[in-house]
């Protein structure tokens, strides 16, 4: 699935941690046992990362804990879009649509503009399709203005403009092509930045760190015990209230506190495929499959991202992944809008799917409402399951009301309501990513190397102002400077970053979702053991 190409060097190995890098595991572990918390937040997707972030942010002792890695199940396998939702308006959700809106141009406008960026979409209206042009652009211009036009109107327009933008767009029996503007992200470096957001709040966060089972205090659920995945140590952390934010794990947690607690969630199957792209493209695509469904193409860091699926899924969410019926699936529907040589199995380098959390219930998984479900069991534990990326720091906002609402103030009286809060706090490292990119470019130390352009761009919009961060490390040691892998934009110095500053702790956190040399098919077994050895050397 890809193409081998010979590495020109590597690192040399031995690097020690850079100064101001985050608390040991063994040290974590010791401050996790000994405090006690007012709020445990179980589960590192991007629900339970916000969570922390603005219970943090109001003044609570947090801890915040997963058996994985941050971001490690569904929150790193979504579409990669903030969106307000084009089709939840065919379901007459307007107040949906306006807010997500809303939600999707803070998180872009000001509070992460170094890890969102505008993308234009064209929807194609074929000749037999399910949607008429008429509707397609009434129905964008709506979405445009739900959004304040903030990305322009929504508006039609002709086959001929589309496909100089779009070079593989299918122009046979295209009438006319719908244009709309939403917002797309690498979500795993945007968890990372909320992870790294609730630790300067004062949250302790500790990964691959698995529940093994809950303390109990009068019958109520008063902390967790876990044990280290890396290390095999045991330990536990009390807290006044767990919240369970394990996503399609919740109702495994939900038995821990309670043997009889019913199914409260069903789990629907989304699958991507990544691929080569084989012309550059300067717009996504959103093709409509049927009354309901669309599926994407979306330019994504230097490559093609198609998908998604939706279908039940009822198997161990440890077990969810790709398969051939998938891919032909992807593949398939892209067709309606996709010409065949930028769909040529060769060009796939990487595919992954993961879990949507809905609440339980009939019907289609593809109609089904993708609302954000609280609960409270029998033991007094908290469970959030549901909702979407775009709206992630709505989702923090929503529990944490639900926690000043909680009878008896569970949490004590020593904290600022979410209300009082700063509405549109910034991710670390925000700045506007082409002056970083700028500045990356310029700066040449002495003796330094200049980067490259695809470098310092790829810095730039994962990290933002952290860039010079990396840079630094870059430039004190030459060998961290280099490349990867010579088909990446990556360098040395963001791997020594990963471990000591991003809670890397294996090869897949650092490959797979600090950099993107995995969906880049790039992740060599000669690339693994030189990360393993920066790894080992932390």
């Amino acid at each position: 699935m890809t193409s081998q190409s010979t590495l020109k060097s590597v690192p040399a190995l031995g690097i020690r941690p850079a100064s101001g890098s985050h608390p040991s595991r063994a040290e974590t572990r010791e401050q996790l046992a000994k405090a006690s918390y007012d709020l445990l937040v179980i589960g590192g997707g991007i629900l339970g990362i916000s969570t922390a972030w603005h219970a943090a942010q109001s003044g609570l002792r947090v801890a915040l804990v997963d058996a994985g890695d941050f971001a490690g199940a569904t929150s790193s396998a979504s579409s990669k879009l903030l969106h307000g939702g084009l089709r939840y308006l065919q379901t007459g959700a307007v107040k949906l649509v306006a807010e997500n809106h809303f939600e999707r141009r803070a998180v872009s406008r000001q509070v992460a503009p170094h890890l969102a960026n505008p993308l234009t979409f064209y929807l194609p209206v074929y000749k037999g399709g399910p949607h008429g042009a008429a509707k397609l652009g009434a129905g964008v211009f709506a979405y445009s203005a739900l959004s304040a036009f903030g990305d322009g109107v929504g508006h039609l327009l002709s086959p001929a403009k589309a496909a100089q933008d779009v070079p593989e767009l299918r122009t046979e029996n295209l009438k006319a092509v719908a244009v709309y503007g939403d917002d797309q992200m690498n979500d795993a470096r945007m968890a990372l930045m909320t992870v790294r957001a609730a630790v300067e709040a004062g949250a302790v966060v500790l990964n691959h760190a698995e529940v093994t089972g809950l303390r109990f205090t009068d019958g109520r659920v008063t902390g967790a015990e876990l044990r280290d995945a890396t290390s095999g140590d045991e330990f536990g952390v009390s807290a006044r209230l767990v919240l369970n934010a394990t996503g399609p794990w919740v109702d495994h947690l939900r038995r821990m506190e309670d043997p009889k607690a019913a199914p409260s969630i069903r789990l629907s199957k989304g699958a991507h495929l990544v691929l080569k792209r084989t012309a550059p493209w300067k717009a996504a695509l959103a093709t409509p499959i049927d009354k309901y469904r669309i599926t994407f193409a979306l330019p994504w860091e230097d490559m093609l991202l198609l998908g998604t699926t939706d279908e039940e899924y009822e198997g161990d969410p440890a077990d969810v992944a790709v398969n051939d019926k998938d891919v032909t699936q992807i593949l398939d529907e892209a067709a309606f809008s996709v010409r065949d040589q930028q769909l040529d199995r060769d060009l796939i380098t990487y595919a992954f799917a993961g879990l949507r959390v809905l609440p339980g219930g009939p019907g289609s998984t593809a109609k089904a409402k993708r609302e954000t479900v609280v609960t409270e069991g029998r033991g007094g534990m908290l469970s959030v399951a549901g909702g979407k990326w775009t709206t992630f720091r709505h989702i923090g906002r929503t529990v944490m009301k639900k926690l000043e609402s909680l009878p008896g103030h569970p949490l004590g009286d020593g904290f600022e309501p979410i209300s009082a809060l700063p509405k549109k706090l910034p991710l670390p490292g925000v700045a506007n990513p082409r002056a970083v990119a700028h500045r990356l470019l310029v700066d040449n130390p002495a003796g330094g190397s200049r980067m490259s352009a695809d470098t310092a761009r790829h810095l730039a919009t994962h990290y933002g102002s952290l860039a010079f961060d990396i840079a630094r490390i870059a430039n004190e040691n030459p060998e961290l400077a280099e490349r990867v892998h010579p088909d990446a934009p990556e360098i040395w110095a963001q791997v020594v970053y990963a471990r000591d500053h991003e809670w890397a702790e294996t090869q897949d956190d650092v490959l797979r979702r600090r950099t993107t040399l995995t969906i880049r098919g790039l992740a060599t077994d000669e690339i693994r053991a030189k990360v393993q050895d920066v790894l080992d050397a932390g």
